[in-house]
């Protein structure tokens, strides 16, 4: 009952900040902007993972560095390093899995795609004369890419479909901010982040389900 209502709550509130934004004070943004994932939080921290505890303890840990992200990412660098931290904490979760191995299509696919990105935006920040942004955004790129490889291992489908929502919520931030101007991408970038973050969330009953099986089937 109560992981019902988180969820009602994260989904209501979510869609207020997202399409919503012009109606809140200035004042408030960043706390409605947060109120989502403090919810997600504390549903993870809720959802029973018997057969996952390592893996709970360290989603959680990510969502925890990706809520500083969150409000840091007003100082972009800071935020920047803080989403970084969480999407190692996020690597670190999914290592601990090896369900499956992630297909070489997937590999193939997020290497070209990370080459890419990092050529088109890193290219566009060394002409601007911004090497360190450049660099540090292009480490970012091979850490959430990195993320996404793994979410594979899981074998749990909402773990791979969290990684791959926060890539495109993380390109579309990247496009519009370095590159040039996308429209609503705030719709775009946080419709997708906040559907990652819970997509991840869900992975931890999954991924402890899938164990259970598992262990049920080695008994027999």
């Amino acid at each position: 009952m109560v992981q019902k209502i988180l969820l009602c709550m994260f989904v209501v509130f979510s869609f207020y900040y997202i399409f919503f934004i012009e109606t809140i004070l200035d004042s408030l943004i960043l706390l409605f902007k947060l109120i989502p994932m403090v919810l997600i939080i504390i549903l993870a921290f809720i959802t029973p993972a018997k057969y996952a505890t390592a893996y709970k303890t360290l989603i959680i840990i990510a969502l925890i560095f990706c809520a500083f992200g969150d409000y840091t990412l007003q100082w972009f660098i800071i935020g920047l390093s803080c989403f970084l931290i969480g999407h190692v904490f996020y690597i670190r979760a999914f290592l601990t899995t090896n369900v499956k191995k992630p297909p070489l299509w997937i590999r193939l696919l997020l290497l070209i795609y990370g080459v890419s990105m990092m050529i088109w935006i890193g290219t566009t920040l060394l002409d601007a004369n911004q090497f360190f942004l450049a660099v540090a955004v292009c480490a970012y790129i091979i850490i959430i890419l990195t993320m996404g490889w793994t979410s594979f291992r899981t074998g749990c489908n909402y773990a791979s479909i969290g990684a791959i929502l926060f890539i495109i919520s993380d390109s579309i931030l990247a496009i519009n901010k370095f590159i040039a101007p996308i429209e609503y991408s705030h719709q775009f970038i946080m419709l997708t982040y906040y559907a990652a973050q819970f997509f991840m969330t869900l992975s931890i009953a999954n991924y402890s389900e899938s164990r259970s099986k598992s262990a049920t089937m080695n008994v027999v």
